[in-house]
């Protein structure tokens, strides 16, 4: 029996990369959709271009989707794009599945735990009233919203990721930053608030649950891609200084504190748990030590 075809958008991304080991991994073809210059097993495509996404499904007959592109920088400068590319990129994307007609068997959204803002009670569950305070969060709620209106014609599961990281993350983004410079043996570092409470997961755990829902959840269903491990900030610093035997000066740069910044957001895994009982468990020590391990390598 051929192996079941998988259209996997951002591919190339930070998550893409790991979604598309690990499906190969687990015996399926991998067709990635990207922008420019595709390699042999990838379909060139932009999701603002309908009658390119057509042509890109038709031309891959995928027997599931995993829609990971997306702009994932909370604060990204251009508001617009947000929108653009979080809501109408998937809209475009799931008309182009529609018209091809294809037997989809699951097509699976990565929306973002930062739909739930500031939670009024931890850790989160699925049912939790949204309440986003920044236009990323805001975009990826209303692709959800928007996304429910194909439910009647497209097998859909949302998922929420909680923040994870991993060795390749850009260093735009806060774990990178902050083992970049321990890396570097830099004497100090400027952060923002240092009081937040996050998930710090393992990419490759959030990898081995996007493959596995592909066979598991029903049409329809949410379910958050979190261990329910909150850590301060200055929990993975300390952590960091002791897998590295580096210790530094730890400044508050005003210009890095956001205005909504989330407090507190961390997950209830039960229903994970119950959809995926299995899933391999990184320790925060885990992942940041092999984070150290990759950057000096």
């Amino acid at each position: 029996m051929p192996a079941k075809t998988v259209l996997l958008t951002g591919s190339h991304g930070f998550t893409g990369r790991y979604v598309k080991a690990a499906l190969q991994q687990a015996g399926y073809h991998v067709a990635g959709l990207v922008q420019h210059a595709p390699a042999d097993d990838e379909v060139a495509a932009d999701l603002a271009d309908l009658p390119a996404l057509c042509e890109a499904v038709n031309q891959i007959k995928p027997d599931y989707v995993i829609h990971l592109a997306a702009i994932a920088f909370v604060a990204h400068a251009d508001q617009m794009a947000l929108y653009r590319t979080n809501v109408f990129g998937t809209l475009n994307l799931l008309e182009a599945l529609h018209r091809s007609g294809a037997p989809l068997q699951k097509v699976i959204l990565a929306s973002s735990a930062n739909i739930y803002g500031n939670p009024p009670h931890s850790p989160v569950a699925e049912e939790t009233a949204p309440a986003p305070v920044n236009h990323y969060a805001m975009s990826k709620l209303a692709m959800e919203h928007m996304a429910r209106t194909w439910l009647d014609r497209l097998p859909i599961l949302f998922t929420r990721p909680f923040n994870y990281t991993g060795a390749g993350q850009d260093d735009q983004f806060l774990i990178p930053k902050i083992i970049g410079h321990f890396q570097r043996k830099a004497d100090q570092i400027k952060l923002g608030n240092l009081d937040v409470v996050r998930e710090f997961n393992d990419v490759r755990m959030v990898a081995q649950a996007y493959v596995r829902l592909l066979t598991e959840g029903q049409r329809g269903d949410t379910v958050n891609l979190c261990t329910g491990r909150g850590h301060r900030l200055l929990d993975v610093v300390e952590t960091v200084s002791k897998l590295s035997g580096h210790t530094l000066r730890v400044e508050v740069d005003p210009q890095l504190v956001r205005a909504n910044e989330l407090k507190v957001l961390i997950g209830s895994p039960d229903k994970l748990q119950a959809v995926l009982p299995d899933l391999p468990d990184y320790s925060l020590e885990d992942t940041l030590g092999w984070m150290l391990a990759a950057q000096e390598a």
